[in-house]
């Protein structure tokens, strides 16, 4: 009974703007919507946030929100991408001199934001958004990851190294240059949790480096 006397209230308020003669359309109305997405989504949690209490602190009616994000889901992604500082690693290459602390700055500048973000919500984006067979659904998802931010990052650190004499980046193969983006991607999708700094540092040194340096010239 309570659910029902939000959703009128929100559908009410949505249909007064409108009457009023001072309805918002396009980019005004998205971001007024995302803006109380994140709002909601700060205050309430994702477990407890609802469209419709959106569409209510937004002033708008439910189905404003549903044309434009159909899901849960998707609307708190949006607001999250919005509004969540940008991972520091995508668009700077770090740059220490020493290719192993590059790795962990990069790789530790993109969880960050997933750290902020927690591993409830986490939890809920990757269930509805991939559904339950998330291992079934793996080898699709990682295939599209090969060449993706991340992956040309490592690439460029790597060309640094090369530079330095680190490595020959000629004979690092392809899926060795994806694989620290697809170690984070699959272990996001299976722990449903924020990767842990601890195995960034495993992912870096006893699986990424090792096969890296099989690449460096014989001395």
């Amino acid at each position: 009974m309570p659910e029902n006397k939000r959703n009128t209230s929100a559908e009410t308020a949505g249909e007064g703007e409108q009457n009023a003669g001072g309805r918002r359309r396009g980019d005004v109305l998205e971001n007024a919507i995302l803006q109380a997405a994140w709002d909601e989504w700060n205050e309430a949690g994702y477990t407890r946030l609802t469209m419709e209490n959106i569409a209510l602190r937004a002033k708008t009616n439910k189905n404003a929100v549903y044309r434009r994000w159909p899901s849960k889901a998707k609307i708190v992604a949006a607001a999250i991408g919005k509004h969540l500082t940008k991972p520091e690693g995508l668009g700077h290459v770090p740059d220490t001199g020493d290719v192993r602390s590059d790795m962990l700055a990069l790789l530790h500048g993109i969880v960050k934001p997933m750290q902020a973000i927690g591993g409830e919500t986490i939890h809920g984006l990757m269930t509805e958004l991939y559904g339950g067979n998330l291992i079934a659904s793996l080898p699709e998802m990682l295939s599209d990851k090969a060449d993706n931010e991340l992956t040309e990052m490592i690439r460029a650190i790597l060309l640094n190294a090369q530079k330095r004499g680190e490595l020959k980046l000629s004979e690092v193969s392809p899926q060795v240059l994806s694989l620290p983006a697809n170690l984070l991607f699959y272990e996001v999708l299976t722990t449903h949790e924020p990767v842990a700094d601890d195995t960034i540092t495993g992912i870096i040194d006893d699986i990424f480096l090792p096969l890296v340096r099989l690449s460096r010239e014989p001395s």
